[in-house]
């Protein structure tokens, strides 16, 4: 079946909007701020620039070649072993099983931007309660706002690439950019804000071990989208002469830049009231409510500006999560993209329900095993051990799996033979084994 097809502006909004998420909003500034500041960004910037573009050239190359689904394209493109190759392709559930807990998250964003309207927690103490309140009491809120993003989500996969997923990027991304900016300029007038910058970009390398190198590689890896099936599914619908490696090129730098800016925003705000940085949800529902209530009235209207600008990023990554799946279903059974999004969307709803209903007191005990609910299992699952083996998969597939000769004809017209040897020689030989460090790391089975 014929895929739509993105125009060359819509495929990097996409792209884009796919990579630019909640990973870069408060897990970028999180571990940088763990991890030594400015020697950890220099490391993220250089494994940004030689395994996540490296990996994203990989993923697009997949997506262009094979023109299908992810499942058939690894079935298509290999040179033997194609009926094991296809199992690769299922990297496609990845995502939507993120997606049942990214919905939530998201929904947590959609309820802040109320408070925001409302009245802001004023000290540390009353926006841990109230988080910690609407986590483990209020499911009613979590449910309702779930269930908006459920809805939001299915229409726009409904639509179509052009007029669903390219159209809303291209409404929303440009929308991020502006909020940003806005966020920044304020920033910039903060006295703060120079504090961040030395924080950011003066490197003291005392503080840089083996693992924040090895964190480094993941946080460049993940905040791309990639391992999932995502940009391999949104290559299938690139333009016949897209470049492929300005295009990854691209991407990675708004990416980058996405997450750098983020992070001078939040330090310049959490500096300047001499908040800590926390981990995760933490910093975005518990930091910086408090800090935003320092600032007076401009503090209100920069927490709606920030958690508004997060709910669209977090939109623009939900639909990203939910389209690979969907294209599966519609290549594979011939099914219209009506069934295929309703089925999909159900199952992320569903497991949604449950890894909500997880963090809930009175729920919690049934839906927990071991030291972790439900949502944190699925969560650690997903992040830490399926998108990096699907990043695996990638490389050594591309790397040792497809026709050699289809790889140069695309590529070398594109990075000359040199630099084309320097990205086989990575994806093939180093690559892989930084991923698996990066597994060995995050599941704790070897601490670097």
């Amino acid at each position: 079946m014929k895929t739509a097809k993105f125009s060359r502006l819509g495929f990097i909004l996409a792209a884009v909007g796919s990579a630019v998420g909640l990973g870069n909003i408060w897990k970028f500034p999180y571990v940088t701020g763990e991890y030594g500041g400015g020697a950890f960004v220099l490391i993220y910037l250089i494994t940004a620039l030689f395994i996540g573009v490296f990996v994203l050239i990989s993923e697009l190359l997949i997506g262009k070649l094979g023109q299908s689904d992810a499942v058939s394209m690894f079935e298509n493109l290999a040179t033997k072993y194609k009926k094991i190759w296809k199992f690769a392709g299922f990297v496609v559930i990845v995502p939507l099983l993120i997606l049942s807990y990214y919905s939530v998250i998201i929904g947590w964003i959609l309820h802040y931007i109320t408070i925001s309207f409302e009245k802001l927690p004023s000290t540390v103490h009353e926006s841990k309660a109230t988080f910690m309140a609407l986590l483990q009491t209020d499911y009613q809120t979590q449910l309702f706002y779930h269930t908006i993003v459920f809805v939001l989500v299915t229409a726009i996969i409904l639509k179509g690439v052009k007029n669903g997923i390219e159209k809303i990027n291209k409404i929303l991304m440009p929308l991020l950019g502006i909020m940003l900016g806005i966020l920044f300029i304020y920033s910039i007038n903060v006295d703060a804000f120079s504090d961040a910058v030395t924080f950011m970009f003066n490197p003291d390398f005392s503080k840089l071990t083996s693992t924040a190198v090895i964190v480094a590689i993941g946080q460049a890896f993940y905040t791309l989208s990639l391992g999932m099936g995502i940009i391999i599914t949104y290559a299938a619908s690139l333009p016949k002469q897209s470049n492929i490696v300005r295009s990854s090129l691209i991407i990675s730098i708004i990416d980058t830049i996405v997450a750098l800016v983020a992070g001078l925003i939040i330090f310049t705000l959490l500096f300047d009231k001499g908040a800590e940085s926390t981990k995760g949800p933490g910093l975005v529902f518990i930091s910086l409510p408090s800090v935003f209530y320092e600032f007076g009235k401009a503090g209100e209207f920069l927490s709606i500006l920030f958690f508004v600008a997060i709910a669209f990023a977090g939109i623009t990554s939900a639909i990203s999560m939910m389209e690979p799946a969907v294209l599966y279903l519609i290549q594979r059974f011939n099914m219209t993209r009506k069934k295929a999004a309703i089925i999909c969307s159900i199952f992320f709803y569903v497991l949604g329900i449950i890894t909500l209903f997880s963090n809930i007191t009175d729920f919690a005990p049934a839906l927990k095993v071991g030291s972790k609910t439900f949502f944190d299992w699925v969560d650690f699952v997903c992040s830490t051990i399926l998108v990096p083996f699907g990043g695996i998969l990638v490389v050594i597939f591309v790397g040792y799996f497809m026709d050699k000769q289809k790889i140069r004809k695309e590529l070398t017209p594109l990075m000359g033979k040199t630099f084309l040897s320097i990205w086989f020689f990575m994806i093939r030989y180093v690559i892989p084994f930084a991923l698996i460090a990066v597994i060995l790391n995050e599941t704790g089975l070897f601490k670097f």
